[in-house]
Order: C-alpha cells, then sequence, then structure tokens
C-alpha cells in the first residue's frame, strides 16, 4: 500500500485525508517514482477547492511538481532507468509515498540539488523564466519590477532578473520579506505597507519600468501599470491576493504598453521544445550558482493540509516543501 493525503470532497486544507491506497501498475512509456518531497504552490489552494482551470477526478492528491527516485519503469521508456535521481511534473498527485508518471513529465534531478530543492525548482523558476524570456522579452540594462517577490515565483523573478542583467525592483509586503528580497538580489525594495507603490516608483523609476511581473493581482496591478516605461510588458502571472483587478484599457493605450499572459502550463504542451531549452538554461544558471531555490520550511506529508494553510495564509516565503 502506499500513502496519499487525498482531497475526497472540495474543501479547505484541513479536509485533506492521509490514507493508503494500492500501488498503480506502470503502463507502456510510464515510471514509478519513489517521492522524497514535494514542492506546495498557489495552484494546491485552488485545486483542492475546486477553484482551478483543471479539476482533476475525486478522490485525487494535491502536488504538482516532486522529486525522487525511479523504482520501475515499463517497456517503452528510452531516457530513464531505475536508480535515476528525478524531477517530476504532476499538475497533481505529489503528496504521496510515490506515483506513476509518463517520461516526459520528468527531468533529470541536476548534480548537486537536494530533493527538496529539486521539488521547489521547475515549477516556478520555469513559469518566471518563460515569462521572463519569451513573454517579457526583459533586455540586460531594463527595470523589472517583481510584485509579491518574497513569494516562491517571486523571489525566482528576483534571480532570474538579476542573471539576465535587469535591475530589479521587488515589491513585498514586510521588513522581513524586504530583507529575504534583497538576499536574492533585489536592487531596491518597495514595503507596501510603508510606502504607496506608485509614489515610490515614481522615485525609484522616473521613466517608468521596462517590465512588471505580476503574480498577486488586486488593488497592486493598476498602480504598477500606471508606473509602467513606454512600450513596456505588463506579465500577468496570476492573482494570489485574490480579487482579479479590472484594469482601464485606456492605459495600455496611452502608454504604448502590453499586457500579456503567462500560462506556462499551456506552453509547454504547445512548445515543449522551447520548454526543454529553458529548462536546460535553468539548469545551467543553477550549476553556475546564479539560481538557488529557498526552502524555508519542510512538513511531514500527514502535514501537508498545513503547509497549504500557510500557504493560504501569507505565512509563506520562498518555498516550503512536503517530504516523504
Amino acid at each position: 500500500m502506499v500513502k496519499v493525503l487525498n482531497c475526497k470532497a472540495y474543501g479547505p486544507p484541513e479536509s485533506l485525508v492521509l490514507e493508503d491506497v494500492p500501488p498503480a501498475a506502470v503502463g507502456r512509456g510510464e515510471v514509478r517514482v519513489k517521492l522524497h518531497a514535494a514542492g506546495v504552490n498557489f495552484p494546491d489552494v485552488l485545486i483542492i477547492q475546486g477553484k482551478y482551470q483543471f479539476k482533476p477526478e475525486l478522490p485525487f492528491a494535491p502536488g504538482g511538481e516532486a522529486a525522487g527516485v525511479i523504482t520501475e519503469v515499463g517497456e517503452k521508456v528510452e531516457n530513464y532507468s531505475p536508480g535515476d535521481k528525478v524531477i517530476v511534473m504532476t499538475g497533481w498527485g505529489a503528496f504521496a509515498e510515490e506515483i506513476v508518471v509518463s517520461e516526459d513529465r520528468l527531468a533529470a534531478l541536476p548534480p548537486g540539488m537536494s530533493f527538496e530543492e529539486g521539488s521547489a525548482f521547475l515549477l516556478t523558476y520555469a513559469t518566471s523564466y518563460h515569462a521572463l524570456k519569451q513573454r517579457g522579452r526583459l533586455q540586460e540594462g531594463e527595470t523589472l519590477l517583481v510584485l509579491g517577490a518574497a513569494g516562491g515565483v517571486g523571489l525566482a523573478t528576483v534571480e532570474l532578473g538579476k542573471a539576465m542583467g535587469a535591475r530589479v525592483i521587488a515589491g513585498v509586503s514586510t521588513d522581513e520579506k524586504a530583507a529575504i528580497a534583497k538576499a536574492h538580489g533585489a536592487d531596491e525594495v518597495i514595503v507596501y505597507g510603508r510606502e504607496k507603490l506608485r509614489d515610490r516608483l515614481k522615485e525609484l523609476a522616473p521613466t517608468g519600468v521596462d517590465v512588471v511581473y505580476d503574480p498577486v493581482g488586486g488593488d497592486f496591478s493598476e498602480q504598477a501599470l500606471r508606473s509602467i516605461a513606454w512600450k513596456g510588458r505588463f506579465l500577468v502571472i496570476g492573482f494570489a491576493s485574490g480579487p482579479i483587478p479590472s484594469i482601464p484599457l485606456n492605459l495600455a493605450l496611452l502608454k504604448g504598453c502590453e499586457i500579456v499572459g503567462v500560462f506556462w502550463g499551456a506552453f509547454t504542451a504547445r512548445e515543449p521544445d522551447v520548454h526543454r531549452e529553458n529548462v536546460s538554461e535553468l539548469v545551467q544558471l543553477f550549476e553556475a550558482e546564479k539560481i538557488r531555490p529557498m526552502v524555508s520550511k519542510t512538513y511531514p506529508l500527514a502535514e501537508g493540509g498545513q503547509a497549504i494553510r500557510d500557504m493560504m495564509d501569507r505565512k509563506v516565503t520562498g518555498k516550503v516543501v512536503v517530504t516523504m
């Protein structure tokens, strides 16, 4: 039997149930992975409440990314063998002791990367890299504003922005988070509760910021858009604050700017070759010590619901991870 933290009915994290289930069979082109760690991400908050764009059949385990060791391979698996250490991109199902997935869901765990770091790597960094490179076309010397800069995707974006040669302004909610953003490379930090975002941006970037990375939504989105430079790019990542903002479209006209949606999951399916190239470049950046996941806390599998609750309550900095 395999221990799984299951969502049996849509609801809050406290409704998740740890139970034993029979192991899944390994089919053609599939592998079985013994999981050591699973990253916790904002989609986990939504998917267990039935609010995500994908609704897996009940019951299911949350957890969209993990890292572990392959224990079994099915027929026609060409690139992996038992004993290989891998990162697994699942969408859901990773809050479990093991998982069966197709081999195209795997990436090799880079040497020197722990299972905990591996489970906190691809979803955030690959989302942010796709956003900055393909969607935002961030150039060396440009100014990048990162909202929610102390969260998982936010910190990844701060690091990637610096690696790509940008000047990075980080928006955060507390002094503690400001220190974390600074430690990861932010050139300037704005603390929302102490400073008005738009007023401070006028001081730091009088001609506007070139790229805005917004995983937060809510009240800060319009302020950030009003602070964008001519021909700037506003990247819509998500709405972690809850409300989806209504943006006056005349701002796009007046600024000559672009409002760009970033849907990383669809991108990986539609442009798999570009995605693989991105992953290869991210591994190179990791090996060059220009990026590194910040795992601020780990939780045992039985406390996976608490990990999601802490994310919902905005108690998380960097990434938190469930360990098996």
